[in-house]
């Protein structure tokens, strides 16, 4: 059986970033709070777990003080800085420069939009770290929508400016975009440039990933897809390692893998979410080149 680990997956470059901050940090001392799990693989949050990162939620965060607590690479919302100066704490601020930057356009297009009476309008995962950290920056007052009845909530009749989630799918942005601008066509009449404004901000690191996922499982006979079971990425990228290739398996871990998955002949394709690490993926090859031939289907 051969076995190959997809070159392309792994993790991004924000959460390789604030992984190495954690890392760093922690060599100098035996303890670090962290806002939230650093990344949406417990494999990977026990390890670090062991090392003496401690995970907190902003409850937590409110009852501590003279400490240091890791922004992990989601980013926070201006509530979260205003408490750690309360607080005297000092925050290690792993957020991803993309993310960063994302928030600064959000809070300068929110500060337009309410001299305009407009609307911003973000496509992402209600309560999703990053989407928290966004929607601070209009005061809770952006609009999140994932679902087409999510629609429903927008008045077309007001100037819409309308941004991503940074690891949301280029195609779901785009078709939202287009039912959007439908929805202003048939409230108002016509469309014009003070009424839509589309912001693609979307990581095209994590977003180029689809196609060459897709290629990864075509020229595989089967596709181990390694991922955390709460990371929205990893359960998007299976479902396109699904689309291409039947014969692709979700697992956690190489525990989850069971030999009548294989036959001897079989190319197996390793890959994962852009918070599956590196080491997980080399476990599960490990793991299925020392599975004995003997164990696998005739």
């Amino acid at each position: 059986m051969q076995v190959t680990i997809d070159k392309n997956s792994g993790y991004c470059f924000g959460v390789e970033f604030a992984i190495k901050m954690a890392e760093d940090e922690m060599e100098q001392s035996d303890k670090l709070y962290c806002l939230g799990d650093i990344v949406h693989n417990d494999m990977e949050v026990k390890r670090l777990a062991d090392k003496g990162l401690v995970v907190i939620d902003r409850d937590q965060l409110s009852e501590l003080s003279d400490c240091k607590v890791l922004i992990r690479a989601h980013g926070e919302p201006p509530e979260t800085y205003r408490t750690a100066i309360e607080n005297n704490i000092e925050l290690i601020d792993a957020s991803c420069p993309v993310v960063l930057k994302l928030q600064h356009r959000v809070k300068t297009a929110f500060d337009k939009m309410e001299r305009e009476n407009g609307q911003i309008v973000i496509y992402g995962k209600k309560g999703h770290a990053e989407v928290i950290g966004l929607t601070g920056q209009t005061m809770e007052k952006a609009i999140v929508v994932m679902e087409d009845t999510d629609l429903e909530k927008i008045d077309f009749n007001r100037p819409v400016t309308l941004f991503s989630q940074t690891t949301k799918s280029t195609k779901g942005f785009y078709e939202l975009s287009q039912k959007i601008q439908e929805r202003i066509k048939a409230s108002k009449g016509e469309l014009t440039e003070v009424d839509f404004n589309a912001n693609d901000s979307i990581c095209r690191q994590v977003s180029n990933r689809e196609p060459q996922l897709r290629q990864f499982a075509k020229e595989n006979d089967v596709i181990v897809f390694v991922s955390g079971k709460k990371s929205s990425n990893g359960k998007a990228l299976y479902q396109v390692c699904l689309e291409e290739n039947p014969r692709s398996f979700f697992v956690e871990n190489q525990t989850e893998i069971q030999p009548e998955w294989f036959y001897p002949t079989d190319r197996v394709g390793i890959c994962g979410a852009t918070s599956t690490p590196m080491w997980l993926m080399e476990d599960v090859k490990k793991h299925l080149e020392s599975m004995e031939a003997n164990t696998l289907p005739a």
